[in-house]
Parts: C-alpha cells; structure tokens; sequence
C-alpha cells in the first residue's frame, strides 16, 4: 500500500481527489496551509479528515521544515499548492513566485538532500495559462501561429480578437498540444511554467517518474465561493442568487474549455495508479470552446433564473482571449476521457452552490484593486 503526499489537498482539487485515493486503498498524507482567501475563515467539505487513513499537517510549502517532515515515508507527490488568480498575481508577483516557484525549488532542493528517499513519482497540477494565447490558424497565411499577449492599446480599441503575427490577418483558435509554443501572458502563468521545467528537470536529475497536468478552467462542486480573484462559475453564482447581472469582460465573446473536477481527478488518480508514467505534460480539458456568455446562460437556467447578462467592455490585462485543448494525450498516456458535459456539470454545481451558505460579493472590491493599479480598464476608456 503506498503514501501519497497531496499538498494543498484541503482545497477545490484536493478535496476531490483525497476521496478517491482513500477509496483505491492509498494511504493519504495531506499539506495545506488553509488559506482564508481560498477556504473562508471556516473551511468547509472536508468529511474525509476524519478517515484513519489520512494524516492531515497544517503547515506552509515556503518552509523549509515543513517539506522535510511531510517528505518523510511517502511514495509520491501530487503537487496541488498553488497562488492562482490570474489578475492578482500581477501586483503580488513576490508572493506568487515564492509560493508557486520558489517552494516548488524547496522541494526539490529536501527531496535532493534526502538520505533515504522513498518518493518515486511526482505529479504536477499546471495551468494551460502557460500558453497564452494559444495555437490559432492564420486564414492568409495557412500557417499554425502563436499570436502574443494583446496590448492595452488593442484592448480600449474593441480589438479583442489576435491577429497574426506575421500578416495582421484573422485567425481561427484551434486546439492547443502540448508540443506547442508557450508564451505565458501573467505572471500567475509564467510561475507555472517555471514550476514545469523545476520538476522536468529535478524529476530527470533524481532519477523520479513525472507528469505534468495542464489543466483548462476546472469547475465544479466544492470550489472555493470566496476568492474573488478566481473561478468565473464562483463569482456569477453568488450574483445569481443575490439576483445581481452577470457582468461580462470584454465583448462576452471570449472562450474557455470547462472541465469538471471529477473529471481532473480521474487523470491525477491513473497517473498515480498507471504502472510507468509518461514523463510528459498532458493537456487535460473537456476539447470543447465554449463562450463566458453561453456558460452564463447555461448557469443561469442552472439555477432556474433567466440570464440577466450584461456586456461591459471591460478588460483586464493578462487575460487571453481564447484556449482550448487538445486531448488526445489524455487519453493515450492515462485512458482517461472526459465523462461530464457542461450542461450536466453546471446542473451539478449550482445544486451545490445553493446548499452552501450565501458568500460576499466581494468582485468589486477585487476589480477596483486592478483599477488602481493599472491593470484593467475599458474600451474607449
């Protein structure tokens, strides 16, 4: 029977994944901080902490002390612990760096002093924010391009969409591989790219297995209502049931590819669970585009409310336009497919959502902080 070292495990991810370790006959051991930003001043859905099988510590991944006592005796790590929000990581880029890159190093640099390490495999959860803006066909040119970041100039011109870089022409999103450029647009995005290369390359100089998990916009029961720096589905849900418009960025238009946390969970367990592991990065999403106003409208007949969407023009720098995965990956390296559609994930979590207790909106306060410093504005404006 082997240990699984799960940090940041008490979070959106974790919280579904420990379940199902415990449910194999894994033994658990977890590591969270218990951030009030992410948790609440009260962490919630964490039935599992009182499992015999489970050793839950409370301590920080930027120390030292901590990574050598939770290091001790287990068989691999599946590094959760995070900073995500992509808009906040762009004045608290220390913090971000330090908790998303730095202390990936720390582990690394116990892992390496360790006497008698018994870690074998790692197991990266990555975002696909590291591609930026993603893989895009040129309709002039023909060719597979990468446009970069869009400029604050474009941004207040109602210019959202890239244009390609080698003849300003118009482009079509296409799926994005793994094996394609990456150009991270924030610093949330280029701290994860960072951790990447720390466990390709600390994983390939102690001789562990790894993988790589670049996960599209994971949803679903359980995240976090009170962190208004992340999760899209969070933010509209509790204006939804204060019976508030869903403000939408930009022309509503953009796109994401949802997935639902369970299914993200079944690629972490078989990569656990899978004999070899592929030393490879793996794209995992649902393969599917789908517009902030499709997903607003489907979430509002979720919660049985005519959607009351409004377009705002705003903008916030750093954001992409549009990203969609490739999946093929997935399915090669770990069998995993997809198994929840949008429709029936949002139907899920909104059942949820109105189970939980009402949080504060609290998307004003964190929008205004952007404002103030520079980084999010309007068109026109």
């Amino acid at each position: 029977m082997i240990t699984v070292l799960v940090t940041g495990g008490a979070g959106f991810i974790g919280s579904h994944l420990i379940p199902k370790l415990l449910a194999t006959g894994i033994n658990v051991r977890v590591l969270d901080v218990l951030t009030p930003q992410v948790h609440g001043q009260l962490p919630q859905n964490l039935d599992w902490l009182n499992d015999s099988r489970l050793e839950f510590i409370r301590g920080d991944v930027c120390d030292r002390l901590v990574w050598e006592q939770v290091l001790e005796g287990v068989d691999a790590v599946v590094h959760l612990a995070a900073e995500t929000g992509t808009g906040q990581s762009m004045y608290e880029v220390a913090r971000y760096s330090e908790v998303n890159t730095q202390a990936t190093a720390l582990m690394f640099d116990v892992l390496g002093k360790q006497k008698n390490r018994s870690v074998k495999r790692v197991l990266l959860s990555s975002s696909r924010s590291v591609y930026g803006e993603g893989a895009y066909l040129c309709n002039v040119c023909s060719d597979r391009v990468y446009p970069s970041s869009r400029s604050q100039l474009d941004l207040e011109n109602n210019q959202w969409e890239p244009v390609c870089p080698s003849c300003s022409g118009p482009l079509d999103v296409a799926a994005t591989l793994e094996t394609d450029q990456v150009l991270p647009a924030s610093i949330y995005a280029a701290t994860k790219l960072a951790q990447e290369d720390l466990v390709r390359i600390g994983c390939e100089a102690l001789g562990l297995e790894h993988i790589t998990y670049r996960l599209q916009n994971v949803y679903g029961e359980g995240q976090s209502l009170n962190n208004p720096y992340t999760g899209i589905l969070s933010i509209f849900s509790t204006k939804i049931r204060l019976g508030k418009e869903l403000p939408l960025f930009e022309d509503g238009k953009e796109s994401r590819d949802f997935i639902h946390v369970d299914d993200v969970t079944d690629a972490l367990l078989e990569g656990l669970l899978v004999k070899k592991a592929p030393n490879a990065i793996i794209n995992v999403g649902s393969g599917v585009a789908t517009t902030v106003i499709e997903v607003a409208r489907l979430l509002s007949l979720a919660f049985a409310k005519s959607p009351n969407l409004v377009v705002t023009g705003e903008y916030r720098l750093g954001d992409i336009r549009h990203n969609y995965a490739d999946i093929n990956r997935l399915d090669k390296h770990l069998n995993v497919r997809p198994k929840v559609d949008l429709e029936t994930g949002l139907n899920r979590f909104a059942k949820w959502v109105e189970e939980q207790d009402l949080p504060e909106d609290k998307l004003d306060a964190a929008n205004q902080e952007l404002i103030d410093k520079g980084l999010m504005g309007s068109s026109g404006s």
